[in-house]
């Protein structure tokens, strides 16, 4: 294990806290080559980002980063397919899945033909009767609906006797997909998915939303290519103009925000903060964003909204709220979807006690990752609490809802455990009715007579990957600060790094040497600080959700102590003033 950094060897959440290390030269070259502070060259090197590479890091544009659509495998078989349906007028469907990624890869497809005067069919299944991906009955709905083409969204790639029942129907299936593949592809007209063995393209990073724009950037060169723009008088989209929703479902799904979804999520936040998108805008309001959109607010406030109707309420409400022109109709959707995000809290609030309860009972240390299994619980929620149960463990973590002989999991992993192709490797072990996923994120359908094997099949998956390395958990820190050295100057420097998120951690601080001037619990749950350094400054922080856990129990009694306290650095804005702010993720005593 590295070594301990301040000294923290066992923190309130039980990590060892250790700094990422950096070389002084390959500093000293970011912040003469590439023009930035020292402290952003820190974190630039820490991420392993090259001098020569920073400016495209810092100031991604898609002209430099956007690549030919047809370096995907299928893309010129499903944009020609696609192209001959639309002039021969027939029926189109979009097919698109519940979550953020779904819904927005099916509004971006819904918008880019509604722009081009074609309008498509969108079917959204539900997640509680119909579950994930394409079924054959509301496949073969479809096409007794007339349906000729159909375009399945962030699903599809392990959907066989679903698609084989829709060819066999006489629908033509495209494929467009990011999830793991196997060896064996669907039957369909095309299937574009980076993350198909065979594809060379280089973007399996994409989130299926960035897939889903790819082939809009293909289907729109092949028409204006063919002279249909001119031919049928309609003005040519500007599909920069959909980089709204590329940036909400990248940075939703988890997936690296490094190189082209980097530059997704940079211009697509400029495109969000114009507000041109009604359903983005009314949602924003609901959402009360009141400052630039960062992606945080996409992570955090936008996309777990849009996200409630698929997983407690309407599946096809997200989709409905970013795909409508209607203005009156955006902000009726976006209040419906807000009350619904309330009913995902309380719903989860209560899984998660029990999970967590279940999990400190039956889970061992040395266990690789942690299960927990109830009766009925919600399957709309169980995605977010192992997501939760992640980050209390440091472990990757699945929550499976036991629903009377077929169950429904959902996991989440830690950086370098590839959880994805663990539970293909069970399917492909026939523990598995249905699954898959990519590195970060799965779900799987499992028979309750083989839930015991597949825990256990999962469990010695995962500690192979590991290679037997199994290290206590561990919170990376860029360095130390006094309380006095956060100011909001420093957040504005740090800020040319973002976009945040996987693939690029926000940069974390240990603030050290401070005591607390006054802790308090607000809201639900949530912990608010107020710290205080030897040297001087006034620091507000706060605790998510930290009220019931050892981190909370520590803060809510550390009147007469000392604390060194790890966590990331916000501005914040209200009426017209900024001040800093910390976000806690983790706190120690001073020794």
């Amino acid at each position: 294990m590295d070594e301990s950094f301040l000294n923290v060897t066992r923190s309130a959440l039980g990590r060892a806290w250790t700094l990422r290390s950096v070389n002084d030269a390959h500093v000293a070259d970011l912040v003469r080559q590439a023009g930035v502070s020292d402290a952003v060259a820190r974190v630039l090197a820490a991420r392993g980002i090259a001098a020569i590479n920073a400016p495209t890091f810092l100031r991604p544009t898609l002209k430099e980063l956007l690549p030919d659509p047809n370096t995907f495998m299928d893309m010129d078989r499903a944009a020609a397919r696609i192209v001959a349906a639309i002039n021969a007028k027939e029926p189109i469907a979009v097919f698109g899945d519940y979550d953020v990624d779904g819904a927005t890869s099916s509004a971006l497809l819904r918008r880019f033909f509604r722009s081009i005067g074609v309008d498509v069919t969108v079917y959204i299944p539900d997640r509680r009767a119909e579950g994930y991906g394409p079924n054959i009955p509301a496949l073969l709905k479809l096409r007794e609906q007339g349906v000729k083409v159909a375009i399945t969204v962030d699903c599809g790639i392990t959907a066989f006797d679903a698609l084989d029942a829709a060819q066999n129907a006489g629908l033509d299936m495209i494929v467009v997909d990011h999830h793991k593949a196997d060896p064996r592809l669907p039957a369909a007209a095309a299937v574009v998915n980076p993350n198909r063995l065979d594809d060379t393209s280089a973007q399996g990073h994409l989130a299926a939303v960035g897939v889903a724009f790819m082939l809009a950037v293909a289907i729109n060169r092949a028409l204006r290519e063919s002279g249909w723009y001119g031919a049928n008088a309609i003005t040519e989209p500007d599909l920069k103009e959909l980089l709204d929703l590329v940036a909400l479902g990248t940075v939703c799904d988890v997936v690296p925000l490094t190189g082209l979804n980097r530059a997704f999520v940079v211009q697509g936040l400029r495109i969000l903060a114009r507000g041109a998108n009604v359903g983005l805008a009314a949602l924003s309001r609901v959402a009360k964003i009141d400052s630039a959109p960062s992606a945080y607010h996409l992570g955090y406030l936008l996309g777990p909204r849009v996200n409630a109707g698929g997983r407690v309420g309407q599946a096809d409400l997200g989709t409905r709220l970013l795909s409508t022109e209607d203005p009156d109709e955006a902000a009726a959707l976006a209040l419906r979807l807000n009350e619904y995000n309330a009913q995902r809290k309380e719903v989860e609030a209560g899984v998660l006690r029990a999970a967590i309860e279940q999990a400190e009972t039956t889970s061992s240390p040395d266990d690789p990752i942690v299960f927990a299994a109830g009766r009925d619980w919600h399957p709309g929620v169980i995605g977010i609490v192992a997501g939760r149960l992640r980050e209390r463990y440091d472990r990757p973590a699945c929550v499976i809802s036991l629903e009377g002989g077929m169950s429904k999991g959902s996991g989440r992993s830690v950086p370098g455990i590839d959880l994805g192709r663990a539970v293909l490797a069970a399917r492909a072990a026939n523990l598995l009715m249905n699954g898959g996923g990519h590195a970060m994120a799965a779900g799987f359908t499992v028979d309750d007579a083989k839930l015991e094997t597949f825990v256990r099949f999962m469990q010695d998956h995962v500690r192979a990957q590991q290679k037997g390395e199994v290290t206590a958990p561990q919170l990376h820190l860029d360095g130390a600060l006094a309380v006095s050295a956060v100011t909001p100057d420093l957040i504005s420097e740090l800020s040319a790094v973002a976009p945040f998120g996987a693939g690029n951690e926000e940069p974390r601080f240990a603030i050290v040497d401070a005591h607390f001037t006054k802790v308090d619990i607000v809201g639900s749950g949530h912990v608010r600080c107020f710290l205080s350094g030897r040297s001087g400054g006034r620091l507000k922080a706060i605790a998510f959700n930290a009220a019931d856990s050892d981190l909370g129990h520590m803060l809510l009694t550390s009147a007469g102590r000392r604390f060194h306290v790890a966590g990331t650095l916000r501005a914040d804005t209200w009426q017209g003033r900024t001040e800093a702010q910390l976000m806690i993720d983790d706190a120690a005593v001073c020794t």
